[in-house]
């Protein structure tokens, strides 16, 4: 029951107002992963920043199992297999930025999409965290089943061989 696992994948990448880079970063997210993105949008009317709701602002695309295992290896070769322990939460999830989607290996660049950045957020769990997400008598984690930050930094070293250390 303590084995960790990956439940989740997340790419996300935010382009703002403008539907050409929205189209651009869909197109980028479908030749990454294979699978269709869908488009984020907003909820709260933001003046400032010129956001109402029902704005698509930016995409992004969930994997799962296997094909998040693969993503995730490949992700982390772009960063060169370097992690800072302060990309790590509390509760054992972890996200990190990709400045430049060339770096991620078998992605060529795209004249038409341009240089795009992106962000990646894994989930971990264990066993039983279902509970948490059960349709009827939800419950939290209990306490000594959460994941620590420490021991998600030793599932990313053991699995994906990270480095994870200060950065320079």
């Amino acid at each position: 029951m303590k084995g960790i696992r990956i439940e989740k994948l997340v790419l996300n990448i935010g382009t703002g107002k403008n539907p050409d880079s929205i189209e651009k970063a869909m197109k980028l997210l479908k030749s990454i992963t294979g699978r269709e993105p869908v488009k984020t949008i907003t909820k709260k009317r933001i003046p400032e920043w010129g956001l109402r709701p029902g704005l698509a602002i930016g995409c992004k695309v969930t994997l799962r199992k296997a094909l998040a295992k693969d993503t995730i290896a490949r992700l982390l070769q772009a960063r060169d297999n370097k992690l800072s322990p302060r990309l790590f939460d509390d509760t054992g999830n972890l996200a990190f930025g990709i400045p430049e989607y060339i770096d991620i290996p078998g992605v060529s660049y795209d004249p038409q999409i341009g240089v795009i950045g992106l962000q990646a957020t894994i989930t971990l769990e264990r066993v039983g965290y279902g509970i948490k997400r059960r349709k009827s008598l939800k419950r939290p984690v209990p306490v000594k089943h959460r994941i620590t930050k420490q021991e998600a930094v030793e599932f990313m070293q053991r699995t994906f061989d990270a480095d994870v250390g200060e950065e320079e």
